[in-house]
């Protein structure tokens, strides 16, 4: 850990902060929409797929333009303070459309920082850290992610389920991240040959990012349609009888195994290869998917959101670490852009798909389903294994 830069730290600090109070307010906001709001799961997947679908579509533009710059802190900083900005209106709003315009919006606002912030991970690394470093900061935006639900947990405690208060106060960390992100990250020096690219987003450039960037695109895309929102990991936990304000624990759960997971991934995928990784966390999402479906009470969902987060764990930080090592320098913000934006598209199909199953057949068909595409993922990496790089 000591050998990794310190702008990699710090990225990790600022995902940490922004994901401490995103979560404090996602974790209550399917329930919220669902119990306050009566709105349906068919409308929980909608909204949440459209949000993400629209973070992944800004996401390419916000990519190449960091390519086209040849800087890329400023722009994930600009992100970063428009979603900090969006979290006042989560205790403001009044109505479903309300809330779906906020989310909206700091989807946006994630859509322009994640592919700048990944490329810029990607360029303060040392190659023979790059799994590290992704492995890293997805750790410690991990850690973030299950504090975040942890204190609206504690919140909904002491104030007696009173939603309001709890989004007000997940203002205060998102406007640390800003700060952060500010004073303590820098672009590093490049090279004169990689400083900008001209025209990132032309065919020429797309074709140049080269045929074993493409395949790791394949196959994310793939994945994603296994990876729905994990709104129905709580709507599910609701079902077998957990109480609403123990819900977040869900994403406790599956963000601590998340968390202990991503780095130690990372730093295997840079001695053995991450082909072999990333198959193994797509049969451990299966096997979620499985136990998550046939589970009938509280400690077998535990053990299928554990698993869940232990996929997430050998398959995120490794995803973006071929990404990596497959595009080059001068397009890494193009490359990262293109995969969320296809694999946004992916989640989007496949929120509402689950949504749609969940109310017409159950959630046992919504998690069959999901396992049904995480083995078609793994049959394509069997597949492409000799045309892709295993370190």
């Amino acid at each position: 850990m000591r050998d990794i830069p310190g702008g990699v730290w710090a990225l990790g600090f600022v995902s940490m902060l922004m994901d401490i109070s995103s979560e404090m307010i996602h974790a209550l906001l399917p329930v919220y929409l669902v119990t306050v709001l009566g709105t349906s799961a068919l409308a929980v997947g909608v909204i949440e797929g459209v949000a993400e679908a629209t973070a992944s579509i800004v996401k390419v533009f916000s990519g190449a333009l960091s390519d086209w710059l040849g800087k890329r802190k400023w722009l994930a900083a600009f992100g970063y303070g428009l979603a900090a900005l969006t979290k006042p209106v989560f205790p403001l709003a009044s109505s479903v459309g309300w809330l779906v315009a906020a989310r909206f919006v700091d989807r946006v606002g994630k859509g322009i920082r994640g592919a700048p912030r990944d490329a810029l991970v990607a360029d303060l690394a040392p190659a023979h850290l790059r799994g590290a470093s992704f492995g890293l900061r997805q750790s410690l935006d991990t850690v973030g992610a299950f504090l975040g639900p942890g204190l609206a947990i504690g919140l909904m405690w002491l104030t007696a389920n009173h939603f309001q208060t709890v989004f007000w106060i997940a203002v205060i960390p998102a406007m640390l991240s800003v700060a952060v992100i500010v004073f303590l990250v820098n672009d590093p020096a490049r090279h004169a040959a990689t400083r900008a690219a001209h025209m990132p987003l032309s065919g020429t450039a797309l074709r140049s990012l080269g045929t074993a960037y493409w395949i790791t695109v394949a196959i994310s895309t793939v994945f994603m349609l296994a990876r729905f929102s994990e709104a129905f990991l709580i709507l599910k936990a609701q079902a077998v009888g957990l109480p609403i304000f123990l819900v977040p624990l869900v994403l406790v759960l599956m963000n601590i195994v998340y968390a202990l997971t991503s780095y130690p991934i990372g730093v295997l995928s840079d001695r053995v290869g991450r082909l072999n990784l990333l198959a193994f966390g797509l049969v451990v999402l299966i096997a979620a998917d499985l136990v998550l479906g046939f589970a009938a009470g509280i400690v077998g969902v535990a053990c299928g959101v554990a698993l869940w987060g232990l996929h997430m764990g050998c398959t995120q930080g490794v995803v973006s670490a071929l990404i990596a090592d497959t595009a080059p320098a001068e397009l890494r913000g193009t490359a990262f852009g293109v995969v969320n934006l296809l694999g946004g598209a992916m989640l989007l199909v496949a929120s509402i798909l689950a949504g749609l199953l969940w109310d017409r057949a159950g959630a046992q068909a919504t998690f069959l389903a999901g396992a049904g595409f995480a083995a078609v993922a793994l049959v394509g990496i069997r597949l492409a294994r000799d045309r892709l790089p295993h370190r």
